[in-house]
């Protein structure tokens, strides 16, 4: 139940940040997309499904994520290729918004294939490293890698050609620097989740994730 619990809120953050990530915000004069407030928090929950569960229930929920979004696309497309009622004047509108969802999404697929598998990849290298032991060093060295890499194929797919290429820099620069003060923010978080969780583990299951 608690793996599926954080699974499911791996992908709502997930889904949700693809979704919102049209609209661009500005945060202190810097133009950010909106998915930055949810997608930092998937690092997160890979992260705590990790350290609970293992690498390979970790490994398994990125690839449910990423069959949700290609989902997600196909369901948009479809949507928005579906003739709407004559008296349905948000068309338009609906195009606009939901029609650069896709371009999105496929960024944000390609980004997350890769930087969540090395996250993953990353953060059980680090637990070897250290025998199990700091946590903190782990959870960002491994996310502080994986958003590297995610936020500069992200951008680049999602928004190259769509805003000037000063602030394409801009944007990766800002974003990158965004996501790595929210694993700085995280990380205890991570050590309340994990001693938290795993009470309700029972202790066989938890020395066969740990052998």
């Amino acid at each position: 139940m608690i793996l599926l619990a954080l699974a499911m809120m791996f992908m709502a953050c997930l889904l949700g940040a693809n979704i919102v990530a049209v609209k661009l915000i500005d945060v202190a004069g810097w133009a950010l997309p909106a998915g930055i407030i949810l997608y930092p928090i998937t690092f997160l929950l890979t992260d705590t499904i990790s350290e609970i569960f293992g690498r390979r229930q970790a490994t398994f929920v990125v690839w449910i994520g990423f069959f949700g979004n290609i989902i997600l696309v196909i369901s948009i497309y479809v949507a928005e290729a579906i003739p709407a009622p004559v008296f349905w004047e948000n068309q338009e509108a609906y195009s606009t918004i939901l029609g650069a969802v896709p371009r999105i999404v496929v960024g944000s697929m390609v980004a997350y294939l890769i930087s969540q598998n090395l996250d993953v990849i990353g953060f059980h290298f680090w637990k070897r490293a250290t025998s199990g032991r700091m946590l903190w060093l782990r959870n960002n060295a491994s996310t502080m890698v994986s958003q590297s890499i995610d936020t500069v194929i992200f951008v680049l797919i999602a928004f190259a050609g769509v805003v000037p290429n000063s602030v394409l820099w801009e944007m990766i620069w800002m974003q990158y620097l965004f996501k790595l003060g929210i694993a700085a923010i995280d990380t205890p978080i991570l050590y309340a989740l994990v001693p938290t969780l795993k009470r309700w583990i029972p202790a066989e299951y938890q020395a066969e994730v740990e052998s």
